[in-house]
């Protein structure tokens, strides 16, 4: 992908804030809506260990990235071999498609949490309303553009931080009561599964922690030193908030009586005070519409650039409007998010590919062969939570 000359911002704490924000918000997208529910069904109290997992693969996946941003880019601008500019091609396709189904799984997850705190989420009324505000968003997008809607990313990410603190707080003072009280904590028993079917499952949580690899497109604006330390930052920040957020969240998951859906975590809010269920759906609500039209706008960017500009911005945003609501009426949730994991997965696959082919390091070289083969069994075998 062509891209103008950096803003250097070097040393620059508020730059690596904002540098730091973009990936954040695509992190906490839609991720700590669903986690709980998804894991809990598929290994019980294992959750937080399987979360690490999960958050480790992608630190090393985020790894790949960052040595691309600071070894393939410099490459890619000056004249680059023909297997790195067909390998960073194909990725740049396959992000198109990647980020086509995020925008179905973003307005999916919206009307789940939206219907599912008014009772009226069945998978009619959730596709007819997620259909509804794609549409929406096409429209916009066709008639005044969508920049001005994205520009309420940074909104989402604070609201959506605060609901995930007063979640955290809620839930670990629910623990302390039930602690305390004769009965104590009550856990549960995760739904039987095989250990291949636990394995598939698990890989089909890695969109939960997708939206590293954005730094990789913020070159107009930031150095590359910047969106390096950012990229990790934000993986940092992101890991250490799951795996509190999920250990607090554990003791609550029996309340759901093992019916593990996909706004599940309305009832787990519920159960620990009636007060967070308000702020839960609106910040649902705002982090999933935000995080759709930022993918909008990303899908059709890079519609227009893997087409040299041949493709108009109003056709590329139906397009992967037109596409979103054609999975939307497919697929539910949970298989949307399975779906988005394998996509982000051949994605990451692809920019292994990239970092191989500007390697000169036979350590590297193994380091990015070992992540693409863990990428290539996600893209190949994950598949939705029971």
């Amino acid at each position: 992908m062509q891209r103008k000359p950096a803003i250097h911002h070097r040393g620059n704490p508020r730059a690596l804030v904002r540098a730091t924000c973009t990936p954040l918000a695509s992190i906490f997208g839609s991720g700590f809506l669903v986690i709980v529910p998804i894991l809990a069904g598929a290994v019980g109290t294992y959750a937080v260990l399987a979360m690490a997992l999960v958050c480790g693969l992608a630190f090393c996946v985020g790894a790949v990235i960052r040595f691309n941003i600071r070894f393939a880019e410099p490459v890619l601008e000056k004249d680059p071999p023909e297997s790195t500019l067909t390998f960073e091609r194909s990725s740049d396709l396959a992000l198109v498609l990647a980020y086509v189904i995020s925008v179905a799984l973003y307005l999916h997850i919206l009307s789940a949490f939206v219907l599912g705190s008014l009772h009226l989420d069945t998978p009619f009324n959730e596709d007819l309303l997620t259909t509804i505000v794609i549409v929406f968003i096409v429209i916009i997008g066709i008639t005044r553009g969508l920049n001005g809607l994205a520009a309420m990313e940074g909104l989402a990410l604070a609201v959506t931080l605060l609901i995930i603190v007063l979640l955290i707080g809620g839930f670990a003072l629910y623990d302390l009561h039930t602690w305390q009280s004769p009965a104590g904590l009550q856990f549960f028993k995760a739904n039987p599964h095989s250990l291949w079917e636990i394995l598939t499952i698990v890989a089909g949580t890695l969109i939960v922690v997708q939206g590293f690899e954005t730094t990789r497109y913020l070159g107009d604006s930031f150095d590359a030193g910047t969106r390096i330390r950012a990229s990790r930052l934000s993986q940092l920040i992101s890991s250490g908030v799951y795996l509190i957020f999920i250990g607090v969240a554990l003791p609550l998951v029996h309340t759901l009586n093992g019916n593990y859906g996909d706004n599940s975590l309305i009832h787990l809010a519920a159960a620990a005070s009636a007060l967070l269920v308000v702020p839960l759906v609106i910040a649902a609500a705002m982090s999933q519409f935000s995080a759709a039209v930022a993918d909008t706008l990303a899908a059709t960017g890079n519609l227009e650039e893997v087409t040299h500009h041949q493709l108009k911005p109003r056709f590329a945003t139906v397009l992967v409007g037109g596409g979103a609501i054609g999975l939307t009426w497919t697929a539910d949730t949970l298989q949307i998010v399975a779906l988005a994991s394998r996509a982000f997965a051949f994605y990451y696959l692809l920019q292994c590919l990239v970092a191989t082919s500007v390697s000169r390091s036979v350590r590297q070289r193994c380091f990015f062969g070992s992540i693409a083969a863990a990428l290539g069994f996600i893209t190949v075998f994950a598949v939705p939570a029971a």
